[in-house]
């Protein structure tokens, strides 16, 4: 978390707010969350202008005009703040959480938060990007060339992975996450323990289907507001209110309510219906 659509969402917004801008100057409040000699880092970043916002998997990429970009991570508890100015008692405002400014020529600026620290941003050369991220990702889920085909190619190569792994394997499928990956399973009414060598080929095309219904429509809602994800104007995401079993362990299944459960898988939390989401079809 951040996953997919959260930082979809932040690119499109940022598309429309920096793109443009000046560089004046950069406050670092976390060395270790730049991956870059300081001095290297500033004499890239301060003058350059906002060529292009773009993003890979949960990774958003601001290319500058000359010839750097900004590889930022958000991790776990990450956002990206835009702020014409700082207004008190506003969620723009700096807070203890605040770790980099980038500061316009305008005056406006644009705040990276982290709660939990684990987020980073490294300055690569625009043209290293493409191969940097290539190497990490699979392909993108909403890109029109992610077909069933393409689908069933990736999950052939994996048949005794378990399903809800597969999904959140990033060299799989970029940018789905915890949240995404239950309720993908849910909609497609696959257990997560459930091994891709045991689903027919009914269920894979239910899961990829899935796939783009969830996502899309997280993009659509601004992406989930479960713990600390703010989108570029500092206000949550929408999609919150669909969840169907993320979070809602020991509540009742909107569809037969029965009790959803949790488990772990590999280490993280699984949400499902046991009713609706049987081990053994």
């Amino acid at each position: 978390m951040p996953e997919l659509p959260e930082v979809e969402t932040i690119k499109s917004q940022l598309q429309k707010l920096i793109i443009g801008k000046k560089i004046k100057a950069v406050d670092i409040f976390l060395p270790k969350m730049v991956k870059a000699p300081f001095r290297d880092f500033k004499q890239a970043v301060l003058g350059a202008k906002i060529k292009k916002v773009g993003r890979r998997a949960k990774v958003l990429i601001i290319e500058l005009d000359n010839g750097w970009s900004l590889i930022n991570h958000l991790k776990m508890t990450g956002q990206m703040i835009f702020s014409k100015r700082l207004v008190a008692n506003s969620k723009q405002l700096k807070s203890k959480h605040t770790h980099i400014i980038y500061i316009f020529s305008d005056g406006s600026r644009l705040l990276h938060n982290d709660l939990r620290q684990f987020g980073w941003v490294k300055l690569i050369k625009t043209a290293a990007v493409k191969e940097f991220l290539e190497k990490d990702y699979g392909p993108e889920p909403l890109d029109k060339n992610f077909t069933l085909k393409k689908f069933q190619e990736i999950s052939n190569k994996k048949p005794k992975a378990r399903i809800k792994q597969f999904l959140m394997d990033q060299k799989n499928i970029a940018g789905i996450g915890n949240i995404y990956a239950d309720e993908i399973l849910f909609a497609a009414g696959i257990n997560p323990l459930r091994k891709i060598g045991a689903l027919s080929d009914k269920e894979i095309k239910k899961a990829y289907q899935a796939i783009g219904k969830i996502l899309s429509l997280a993009v659509k809602l601004k992406g989930t507001s479960s713990q600390d994800y703010l989108d570029a104007f500092g206000h949550e995401g929408n999609f919150a209110k669909e969840l169907k079993v993320y979070g809602r362990e020991g509540e009742k299944c909107v569809k037969c309510k029965s009790e959803i459960k949790r488990l772990k898988i590999g280490g993280r939390s699984a949400h499902f219906c046991p009713a609706c989401q049987r081990l053994t079809p």
